[in-house]
């Protein structure tokens, strides 16, 4: 009696979840489920069409695809991951769908239009190991297409997943937002464009513990990752996962390189060095373009309190490094020439523009900011800016309209705050203050 066989091949294989699923359903049913029927439908299906996917199944929060080609898997995988970084950039923080997503190359076996096998298991272990809007990949994956796609790899080391006997050797594909494809210098502003993210981003590289005792690295470990966490709450930038930045942790790390790898334009770094009961840290911020430093601060302290104090610094080093980018964003907006300005460059240009707050240079913001909206009308510090100042020039009286500017400041304010869900707690309709804090 002959034994049965199989149909087995050779298949790429992309798992995707939902990050957060639960919690999401929890807070808003029919609103998360309405959310991934769009994202699935004007997203996630042309994709997968696109590059010649085949969806074998889905769950309540995700999805198993098939590709021929692993080429096209991870092209597939990091387009959609940078279309929904761009999506999610206005909004709050708690509400955003984000997708962890592994992926595997090995040998399946079909049955009924389904797979198994140790292929599929292997990727679904993989997404598990990934970020929040990541990818995570085996090192077959990573061998495979490294020299064939333009993106760079962050080395996991070797991984024990469940229920496979061997470690797994896990990469971690780096997905930079800023690398979503600006727009063309000729491209016209129609409010249909497709919004650009060119929103500065920054890596937090760990924190040297300089003490020379090992016992002190949980400390510096601990700075970095609240200084992460207090700038990831600012969303005039994209800040890298502490997962990702840990990554390069260890001896002197080229900074233009790291830059380059992760897709980031600032680089915070620092030290922390500890003798008995007081602490002293350094941290600056470097433009990783020029190599310029744009700030840096030391900080000396008691550590009656470790907690305490490491609240405290990292909330005062995050709070001076965001006043610090917005300067270096205005100068390199005014830089660049008028046909090559974006949705960000155009806000941040128009925030100098209101500074210096005379009659000409509010009308100059207001186009700018008008412009920046068309081209992103997500965009809640555009439209926050621009009730600012609709509101200024209805109470001077400048302009060819200024009850016109009463009447529509409302309605950017009401917009602003729509995206924002009031997350700062202030109804712009009665408090007209900038976005952007002066630096």
């Amino acid at each position: 009696m002959s034994e049965a066989r199989f149909e087995r091949r050779l298949a790429a294989i992309l798992a995707v979840d939902v990050a957060g699923y639960s919690r999401l359903m929890g807070e808003d049913e029919e609103g998360t489920l309405a959310a991934l029927r769009a994202i699935r439908r004007e997203l996630g299906d042309p994709k997968i069409k696109e590059h010649r996917g085949r969806i074998v199944k889905t769950t309540g929060d995700g999805l198993l695809i098939e590709f021929a080609s692993v080429v096209d898997a991870v092209r597939c995988a990091v387009e959609t991951q940078r279309e929904m970084a761009t999506r999610n950039a206005g909004i709050p923080p708690e509400r955003p769908i984000e997708f962890r997503m592994g992926i595997n190359l090995g040998d399946i076996i079909v049955e009924d239009g389904d797979i198994f096998g140790d292929g599929v298991n292997i990727a679904a272990r993989l997404e598990a190991l990934a970020d929040p809007g990541g990818i995570c990949v085996s090192r077959v994956v990573r061998d495979q297409v490294r020299d064939k796609l333009d993106f760079s790899f962050a080395d996991m080391g070797e991984q024990q997943v469940k229920n496979i006997a061997r470690p797994v050797r896990a990469h971690r594909v780096l997905v930079a937002a800023e690398a979503v494809a600006p727009a063309s210098a000729g491209d016209l502003i129609t409010t249909s464009a497709r919004p650009v993210a060119q929103k500065p981003s920054i890596a937090v590289l760990p924190f040297a513990n300089m003490s020379g005792d090992a016992e002190q690295e949980y400390f510096s470990e601990g700075i970095t990752e609240d200084i992460i966490t207090n700038l990831s709450r600012n969303r005039a930038f994209f800040v890298i996962s502490r997962s990702t930045s840990f990554t390069y942790k260890g001896p002197a790390v080229d900074v233009g390189k790291m830059a380059r790898e992760l897709g980031v334009r600032y680089v915070v770094e620092g030290s922390v060095r500890r003798a008995g009961n007081r602490v002293r840290i350094t941290a600056q911020l470097i433009d990783a373009e020029t190599g310029h430093h744009l700030w840096a601060d030391r900080y000396d302290r008691e550590l009656a309190d470790v907690f305490a104090v490491q609240d405290e610094i990292a909330q005062s080093i995050a709070g001076a490094i965001a006043p610090g980018i917005i300067s270096a964003e205005i100068r390199h907006a005014q830089l660049k020439d008028p046909g090559q300005l974006g949705a960000w460059d155009r806000t941040v240009r128009a925030h100098w523009h209101i500074r210096r707050f005379t009659q000409s240079d509010l009308a100059e913001a207001r186009r700018l900011l008008e412009e920046a909206v068309a081209l992103d009308p997500t965009n809640s510090m555009a439209l926050a800016d621009l009730a600012f100042a609709h509101h200024f020039e209805s109470v001077f009286g400048w302009g060819e309209a200024p009850a016109e500017s009463h009447l529509r400041l409302g309605e950017e304010a009401q917009g602003s705050c729509g995206r924002r869900q009031r997350r700062h707690g202030a109804h712009l309709a009665g408090d007209f203050r900038p976005v952007f804090r002066s630096p």
